[in-house]
């Protein structure tokens, strides 16, 4: 994959909104309602923690403008945050029912135990799309990357960084959490990459995400295996990174093994430039939440989406599930300008702290 891709995915997505507001235009809709009475919905967006930096930063807002475009300014967006706690965010689904939203937008803190919250939404006529994971249940749409070929790109990143000294010691796998529907995609892509062409001393399921039991794993892999045996760490996400690369330096090891991440969370992208994460994948938010904001609208309307969508995808629950998947983009030192800082995503400046400046210079990043 290029740099491009995210330009591009962002442009696929504009050019789907485009025309969804041009198939929606004028004065009347196919249920005889005027304009303003169907711009008029009410959209609940329910996301999962707010521990990662990218849900209230980037999702959220981007979801908001991105209603208020589709809507005219006329649509609302009631918002709540499970802070990685499935029972609450059960919860606001029925909180969500009761306030009579027009339609769900869900990122579930566990796709399984979201399935009977989203069946009572159903019931009450309230569509819902599953946003960036799979949510079990009768969902009516879905949008998310292509979470299979993000474990792929870090597989490949990884092995290019290993070059020919991927058999030479071992590796650690550090997977992201099994409730989390991602995470399976994300570590069957990687193994797909991997397997056969690196040894794998030690392999977890990082309960939560968390980088504290991230931190937890790393250094019982590295008690188990010696430091001076690990060669390379494969890493579901940034966050669970930043504590691996802790474990790293606790344990004295000073020439650290190139470790992979995802999200280009802030502190990951510094890592990168300060040369203690070889990557991350740049997964933009734009094209995501713009086919979120449009599906929901277009359910919401009582319009089809069968022009947005690009893929077919089946839960555990529920087969065709309308999908758009969206390309990520390995993201290295040499791409940081190219991807995250011409995106938008964040500026040389938010990058190029005093702890990292001169780092920056060195890459070109002024």
């Amino acid at each position: 994959m290029n740099a491009h891709l995210g330009r591009a995915a962002v442009a696929v997505a504009a050019s789907a909104v485009t025309l969804s507001l041009a198939a929606c235009g004028g004065a009347e809709g196919n249920d005889g309602r005027g304009a303003a009475e169907r711009d008029a919905v009410r959209v609940g967006l329910l996301l999962p923690e707010n521990g990662t930096a990218r849900y209230e930063k980037f999702d959220k807002p981007l979801i908001e403008k991105e209603v208020s475009k589709l809507t005219r300014g006329r649509g609302e967006v009631v918002y709540a945050n499970a802070k990685q706690d499935a029972a609450l965010q059960n919860s606001q689904v029925d909180e969500m029912i009761t306030k009579k939203v027009h339609v769900l937008i869900i990122d579930a803190v566990d796709a399984k135990a979201i399935a009977g919250a989203v069946k009572k939404a159903k019931e009450a006529g309230i569509p819902v799309v599953a946003y960036d994971r799979l949510a079990e249940g009768p969902i009516d749409a879905y949008t998310s990357f292509d979470n299979e070929d993000v474990g792929k790109v870090q597989g490949k990143a990884l092995l290019e960084a290993l070059g020919d000294k991927a058999k030479d010691g071992q590796i650690v796998m550090m997977n992201g959490s099994v409730t989390d529907p991602n995470a399976k995609l994300f570590k069957s892509g990687a193994h797909f990459v991997l397997d056969g062409k690196v040894n794998i001393g030690k392999e977890y399921d990082t309960v939560e995400w968390k980088p504290e039991n991230a931190n937890a794993n790393m250094a019982a892999a590295l008690s188990a295996l010696g430091k001076g045996k690990i060669v390379g760490v494969y890493s579901a996400n940034d966050g669970m990174a930043g504590g691996i690369i802790a474990a790293l330096k606790a344990a004295g090891v000073s020439a650290l093994p190139p470790v992979t991440g995802q999200d280009a969370e802030l502190a990951g992208v510094q890592r990168i430039v300060a040369g203690e994460q070889f990557m991350s994948v740049y997964k933009p938010y734009a094209p995501e939440a713009a086919a979120a904001a449009e599906m929901a609208v277009a359910l919401a309307q009582g319009e089809k989406i069968s022009g947005i969508i690009n893929q077919m995808v089946d839960s555990p629950t529920t087969k065709g599930v309308p999908s758009v998947l969206i390309p990520g983009v390995a993201l290295t030192k040499a791409n940081v300008k190219s991807t995250v800082v011409d995106d938008g995503v964040y500026t040389v400046a938010e990058i190029c702290t005093d702890k990292v400046r001169a780092a920056c210079e060195e890459i070109g990043l002024k």
